[in-house]
């Protein structure tokens, strides 16, 4: 498919995933629970989840407790261990909700991979899904490599608030814990790094197409409660206004179609002129969450992802 097919087709694809949303209750104006429910039972606009037998649960020692890890292992001697935190806006998804995607990425990179349960918003609002990330990452470099079977090769990614979540953790691995260095990549796939909000955000208004202003300002509410604007710029909620020294390696990916588009394109300018190696690739037209379809500008940014991954 050449360019031109490809933006096409993805034009075609987000027309009618916002004819399809537009039937629906926009998820700001309901109960939690229910859309956890629906993208459980496969009633959402996202691809239904596939729970595959492979797959295996994992304990993790928390300061609160523990959490549960997901954990898929390629059938051959693995390469290393993704850690890998959900998107949702810090309020939806689940450690066991990604399978098939973490799936292809085992196959494709060698690795293992490791899909984080933290804690959402707003039964568990900041800092708590934070705090269990930070926790899974020090179990991870401790005994994960050894829990696992897998050699002490490590790297983290994210999407959505995933992505917010993977840089959060390293930021506190260097700053609380002295800990740089020891993942050898960051895979930050349409991440908000900014909760005051960035213009694209500012600017999006009421079109939803998986993301709308109304719905990141619910999911930075259910999130922060009511911090102000000031109190939303701290570097450990928006690390956007961190000091990014140290980082490692990272790989940005966006659509022009996202309300959080600024927010990656801005950190991956301050990651390099903070002296981080980076990559960054946007994809005309994909709208937030496009990753998780099966159209081709998806499929062309996932295996980007996998070499990313492999060559770190």
């Amino acid at each position: 498919m050449n360019g031109k097919q490809q933006v096409d087709e993805t034009r075609a694809f987000n027309a009618q995933l916002q004819q399809v949303l537009s039937t629906q209750p926009s998820l700001h104006t309901q109960a939690p629970e229910a859309t956890r429910a629906a993208r459980r039972e496969g009633r959402s606009v996202f691809p239904a989840p596939v729970f595959l037998p492979k797959a295996r649960d994992v304990r993790i020692p928390t300061r609160q407790g523990t959490i549960l890890g997901r954990v898929l292992a390629p059938e051959g001697a693995p390469t290393g261990i993704y850690l890998h935190y959900h998107g949702g806006g810090w309020v939806l998804g689940d450690h066991d909700m990604q399978d098939a995607l973490a799936w292809e990425l085992v196959q494709a990179t060698g690795m293992i991979a490791v899909s984080v349960g933290y804690r959402l918003a707003p039964e568990h609002p900041y800092p708590a899904g934070p705090d269990d990330c930070e926790d899974a990452a020090l179990w991870l470099l401790d005994r994960g490599a050894r829990e696992l079977d897998a050699p002490a090769r490590y790297t983290i990614g994210g999407e959505s608030a995933g992505g917010h979540l993977a840089v959060v953790t390293l930021l506190r691995l260097r700053d609380r814990h002295g800990i740089c260095g020891a993942f050898a990549g960051a895979n930050l796939i349409y991440g908000v790094y900014d909760l005051s909000r960035t213009p694209s955000s500012r600017n999006w208004g009421d079109r939803n197409l998986i993301l709308s202003t109304p719905i990141m300002l619910w999911f930075g509410d259910q999130f922060l409660g009511d911090l102000g604007a000031e109190g939303r710029r701290d570097p450990d909620i928006s690390p956007l206004f961190a000091d990014l020294h140290d980082m490692p390696p990272a790989l940005f990916e966006v659509g022009t179609a996202d309300p959080l588009l600024d927010d990656t394109l801005f950190m991956e300018a301050r990651w390099r002129s903070a002296g981080g190696a980076t990559q960054l690739h946007v994809y005309e037209e994909a709208a937030h969450g496009f990753t998780a379809f099966q159209i081709s500008v998806s499929v062309d940014a996932r295996q980007q992802q996998y070499r990313f991954l492999r060559s770190v």
